[in-house]
This record gives C-alpha cells, sequence and structure tokens, in this order.
C-alpha cells in the first residue's frame, strides 16, 4: 500500500523551513503531494504558478535524493478536501514554535471531526530553521535585505525581481 502524505501552505515563497519539513516527510510516506493554497482573504506577494514553479525547483532534487515521489499541485478547497482528492492518507504540519503547536492542533481537531480517516501529522522545525518564517522573508525582502539564508538561490532571484532597489 502506498502512503500519500499532503503537505500544505502557501510557500508565499518556498523557505528552507518548508524544505526540512518536505525533506523529512518524505521519509514518512511513499508519495508527498506538495498543495499549494490560494486563500480568498490572503493577499499572496507571488502567483499560484510562481509558487509551483518554486517549489518544484527547490523540492525535485530532494525527492530525488529520498527516491520518493513528490508532486506539486495548487488547490482551492479545505486542506481535508484536498486530502481526500489526491487520496492523502497523512496530512503533514510544520511546527516552529508554540503559537503554531496551538493553532495547529485546533486546525487538526476540525480537520478530524470533518474526515476521520486523514490522520494529521506534526514534525517540529529543525533547530536550524525554526526562526525562518516566510513572511518575515517577504518583508527582509521587501525592505532591501539579503535573503539568501532563509531560501534557495532561485527564490531569492526571484525576491529581487519583485523588489527591485
Amino acid at each position: 500500500m502506498t502512503r500519500i502524505g499532503l503537505y500544505p501552505g502557501s510557500f508565499d515563497p518556498v523557505t528552507y523551513g518548508h524544505i526540512d519539513i518536505a525533506k523529512r516527510a518524505l521519509a514518512l510516506v511513499d508519495r508527498l503531494v506538495i498543495a499549494v493554497g490560494t486563500h480568498h482573504d490572503k493577499q499572496s506577494l507571488f502567483s499560484p504558478d510562481e509558487r509551483v514553479a518554486m517549489v518544484v525547483d527547490a523540492l525535485s532534487p530532494v525527492a530525488d535524493e529520498a527516491g520518493a515521489e513528490i508532486d506539486v499541485t495548487v488547490y482551492d478547497t479545505l486542506t481535508v478536501t484536498a486530502a481526500i482528492e489526491f487520496g492523502a492518507d497523512v496530512i503533514i504540519r510544520g511546527l516552529r514554535d508554540a503559537g503554531d503547536f496551538d493553532y495547529e492542533m485546533q486546525m487538526a481537531g476540525m480537520n478530524a471531526s470533518m474526515v476521520p480517516s486523514v490522520e494529521t501529522v506534526f514534525l517540529a522545525s529543525s533547530p536550524e530553521t525554526r526562526y525562518i518564517a516566510a513572511s518575515f522573508v517577504r518583508q527582509i525582502a521587501a525592505m532591501g535585505g539579503d535573503v539568501s539564508a532563509f531560501v534557495p538561490p532561485p527564490v531569492a532571484a526571484a525576491l529581487r525581481r519583485k523588489f527591485p532597489a
């Protein structure tokens, strides 16, 4: 039986923190679906197509190294609906701190009430990436700062194009 994991997020932009969680999730599942969410209430810096391209670029080598299958897609439904659509057994969520934990536990409870057959798995961020947040990366880039410690080089270049000096 193939274990399929769904790793949802906005990935706006994809960071080394996201890559860390995906790499470790690939050790738990045979196939990982990276689901780039589009939220009606949220304005993204990058378009869904741009985010998908950055995620593919950043995570394809990780999947190849792990010998696992990875798919990257866009979704605009409930996460549990996307999990069912992609045949996922588990939803993968990364946790950086206690604030993430409180929010994610609530969401996991709601998801479990709606679709009990899909389990949520929490992966604690590595100490090396725990402090990285895409919102901070966007803010640093917007103010002309160097984001190369937080994102892969193609993502840093894309941010420089969004925020020319």
